[in-house]
């Protein structure tokens, strides 16, 4: 039976990429050929997503890399602390819609348990095979079926495979760039997309110079990705300087997009949609003191933008979620959380930076402690492949494994993403090695 359920998962698993990628573009259906919307349903978008954590939940006991025991030991805290707000929520949840926003932050916040699988590189390899040999020819079919702005969503695992470039062919090099370039152009107001495509790409110039790149360099860098949201915060708070409010400085910046009616419409890049959630959230946590512990996934902060919208679902003149994720994470955990999701983030991306021993695995701990920085913008804590590929690189910053490659060892790795070939290749590498 144990045999039976390890095969089993290790079978199913690799189909929650695919998987999370269609359903997380449904919302977003072509408005002249709306065929996917007929899967944009509450009971579907639950069952596929309670299968997926069920799948992971699974992968824990079966491919956990428990070498990462003492490392992980932060990520662990911070499950047990989610855990606790979930249950704290059961009993401040009220009515049907209550109990429906409920559900779903709390299956986003549980997504997390996808970072102890991806402690293990085989399993990370695996789902990312099965997405470049299904997924990605899916998008040719998608790209049809789908709004401009929602193919970085779907194509998101494409963001974290340009870390890997230099690694891979000439022709596997041309798929993943030429793809980027699609998600970049498609849709410029998509703007949390063309940022999350394009900062890979500007990370890829630590390999190119990487001789010059010291760990000393490295960690200022990661320090200042790390530090400089705290510090805004604080000058923003302070009413020094807000960052935000960019069309001050740089003036509008307008490009076209098009709502879910196929209209078309302007909208200001510079534009600033951020400030209000802050003070609503701030101010919601101080006037329900709420701000050490938290208001629990079943509730959200009052709100003044959005309160008498959601009253007439729900009773309550609150938000459930924002587009920020740090502000779910303090609405829903409180100053607790919030540290512990920092010490997640910090602790990932000092090990991939300081311990160990191929350039890519560095470059990825750079990448994590942007996407700390990035938290303070957007980056939403929901069931989506965004929040699904943030946890596979978080676990692959914990993995031992995965920082113990030396570049040549990554190179067959990744290639095997790709080709099959590889897969082989690394088998029998990994055959001689126990044999000596």
């Amino acid at each position: 039976m144990e045999y039976s359920s390890k095969h089993f998962a290790s079978f199913i698993l690799p189909l929650t990429i695919l998987i999370m990628g269609v359903f997380g573009v449904t919302s977003f259906a072509n408005p002249r050929l709306p065929i996917l919307s007929y899967l944009d349903s509450t009971t579907l978008s639950w069952a596929t997503s309670f299968f997926i954590l069920m799948m992971f939940s699974l992968s824990w006991r079966y491919f956990y890399d428990k070498v990462n025991k003492k490392n992980m030991m932060v990520v662990n805290v911070y499950f047990l602390w989610t855990i606790i707000s979930i249950i704290r929520g059961l009993f401040e949840v009220q009515g049907y819609w209550g109990w429906k926003g409920f559900i779903s932050t709390s299956m986003g916040l549980l997504l997390m348990l996808v970072v102890y699988a991806a402690t293990n590189k085989v399993v990370v390899q695996s789902l990312l095979s099965f997405y470049v040999k299904y997924g990605l020819p899916l998008f040719l079919i998608l790209i049809f079926l789908i709004r401009a702005d929602a193919y970085g969503f779907y194509l998101m695992p494409v963001s974290f495979l340009l870390l890997f470039l230099p690694a891979l062919s000439t022709k596997q090099r041309i798929i993943l760039f030429s793809l980027a370039i699609i998600v970049l152009i498609a849709d410029l107001g998509a703007r949390s997309n063309v940022i999350k495509f394009a900062i890979p790409l500007m990370i890829l110039l630590i390999y190119y110079f990487r001789d010059k790149m010291s760990r000393n360099i490295l960690e200022t860098l990661r320090l200042i990705l790390i530090v400089t949201p705290l510090v805004l915060f604080i000058l923003g708070v302070t009413g020094v300087f807000n960052v935000f409010n960019m069309d001050d400085y740089l003036g509008e910046q307008q490009v076209t997009k098009t709502d879910d009616e196929g209209k078309q419409y302007q909208e200001n890049l510079a534009g600033d949609t951020r400030t209000f959630i802050y003070v609503e959230v701030l101010s919601s946590a101080i006037n329900n003191d709420y701000w050490l512990f938290g208001r629990t996934p079943a509730r959200g902060n009052d709100s003044v933008a959005f309160g008498d919208i959601n009253f007439e679902l729900t009773r309550r003149y609150e938000r459930l979620s924002n587009e920020v994720g740090i502000a779910n994470v303090f609405t829903w955990m409180g100053v607790i959380g919030v540290m512990l999701y920092f010490l997640v983030f910090f602790r990932a991306s000092y090990l991939a930076v300081h311990r160990s021993n191929n350039i890519y695995a560095k470059m990825m701990g750079i990448y994590v402690a942007f996407r700390w920085f990035y938290s303070w913008i957007e980056d939403v804590n929901n069931f989506t492949l965004n929040y699904f590929m943030l946890w596979i690189m978080i676990g692959l910053c914990f993995s031992h494994s995965f920082r113990m490659m030396n570049e040549y060892e990554v190179t067959i790795w990744i290639r095997g993403v790709f080709d099959r070939r590889y897969l082989n290749f690394e088998e029998n590498l990994k055959k001689e090695e126990d044999g000596k």
